[in-house]
């Protein structure tokens, strides 16, 4: 159920999830009615009528036309994964304002650091359970490169090879292959070879130069993530892409963002889903910057799924916005809140994130998708359907081997 922080209702829901064409009637607004006719007829909206959604589309509009999108992709199937994550380390050559979680190299002690066994310990911990995906993403620490990673990835596979092996963000390859002296293609074709399946969106922050020097300016800048991922995708590997927003972006700067990705996908086709990832204040440099309000969030991923008319996917991370804010995206265009993750990640509770141990079972994902209605359905990484929950009213046998 959702908590009175909320500032939406499920009483205001059905406004949202109204017909296109009643949205379309209401709008007195001749520029924002043209983008509803666009998106009624599978139209291609431009950068400026984005800025211009962000800038006067009521959230009732871009939910509309959000969530009929999302019902001609999707209907009401929304998607989760079990999943866990394992973070190598939280030490960090970089110093991004906007993170909480790492710890510079220079300050180590305050951190931790994984071995190879210790990490090949947790994935062992989860044998006999029916999870499909490990996250493998942290910090950028100098010992750790290219040989380091790729031992570790050899051993899991080795271990489990039906368990798919998605890790490493943009920057963390880029300081891997800069190290290492290899290309980019180089050196995604020696991960890919070594057993690296998929990318996480991770290090995408915000693209523009006038935002990401001032929030990062010491790693991967856009281009060399966008070549990343390029060339992931040339191999067949698929990828996520991710948004930092919500902090000193204007709307401008989210749009160009995800223009690039955009072109992008037009190219390749590879990215699976976007992810916009909302910016946590607590324990950081931009602690005096305030976060975004619910209302804002919604808009956010609305106003993303109207735009990236070539992503399949739009998913909430649930642990960050938290699960009765994730449960109210799936008004707004979301079709995917991830996984059960397992209290395996620290990203966002060192930020001050709504979960602070990220956990839920297979049975709490599902209950609260069938809250609002929605038809919770399990997939793997790569988006194949392993088990549509539609039809299950108890777990009893369904999760006896959990």
């Amino acid at each position: 159920m959702f908590t009175t922080r909320s500032l939406i209702t499920l009483q205001q829901i059905p406004i949202m999830t109204s017909s296109i064409d009643i949205c379309i009637e209401a709008t007195s607004d001749p520029s924002l009615k043209a983008i509803a006719e666009k998106v009624k007829n599978g139209t291609r909206i431009t950068d400026e009528e984005c800025v211009l959604l962000f800038e006067k589309g009521s959230l009732a509009f871009v939910g509309a036309l959000a969530n009929f999108i999302r019902e001609k992709l999707h209907g009401d199937v929304t998607y989760f994964n079990r999943n866990f994550h394992i973070e190598p380390t939280n030490v960090c050559v970089f110093s991004c304002k906007f993170c909480s979680y790492s710890r510079l190299y220079a300050h180590k002690e305050e951190g931790w650091e994984l071995s190879i066994d210790q990490m090949l310990d947790i994935v062992k911990s989860y044998d006999g359970k029916p999870v499909t995906e490990v996250h493998i993403v942290g910090g950028v620490h100098p010992k750790m490169n290219m040989e380091y990673f790729i031992e570790l990835i050899k051993k899991i596979q080795a271990h489990r090879p039906d368990l798919h092996i998605k890790g490493f963000t943009a920057v963390e390859l880029d300081y891997m292959f800069r190290k290492a002296k290899l290309t980019i293609p180089e050196g995604m074709k020696a991960l890919k070879e070594a057993g690296l399946q998929s990318l996480p969106g991770g290090g995408a922050e915000i693209f523009h130069p006038d935002i990401r020097n001032q929030i990062c300016a010491d790693k991967v800048d856009a281009d060399g993530w966008l070549a990343i991922h390029q060339a992931a995708h040339e191999l067949g590997m698929h990828s996520n892409a991710t948004m930092l927003y919500g902090h000193i972006e204007k709307f401008e700067h989210r749009v160009d963002h995800m223009s690039r990705l955009r072109a992008l996908q037009d190219k390749t086709k590879g990215f699976n889903t976007f992810i916009p990832l909302k910016f946590r204040n607590a324990n950081n440099d931009m602690s005096h910057v305030p976060e975004s309000s619910v209302s804002e969030d919604m808009r956010m991923y609305a106003i993303a799924r109207i735009y990236l008319d070539n992503f399949p996917h739009l998913k909430a991370y649930w642990p960050m916005l938290g699960r009765n804010n994730a449960q109210l995206s799936l008004a707004f265009g979301v079709n995917d809140i991830d996984g059960t993750i397992d209290d395996s990640t620290k990203i966002y509770s060192m930020a001050g994130s709504e979960e602070q141990t990220p956990a839920m079972s297979t049975e709490q994902l599902v209950t609260l998708i069938k809250q609002v209605k929605r038809i919770p359905v399990e997939r793997d990484t790569l988006y194949n359907e392993i088990k549509n929950y539609s039809d299950v009213h108890s777990f009893t046998e369904t999760m006896s081997e959990c």
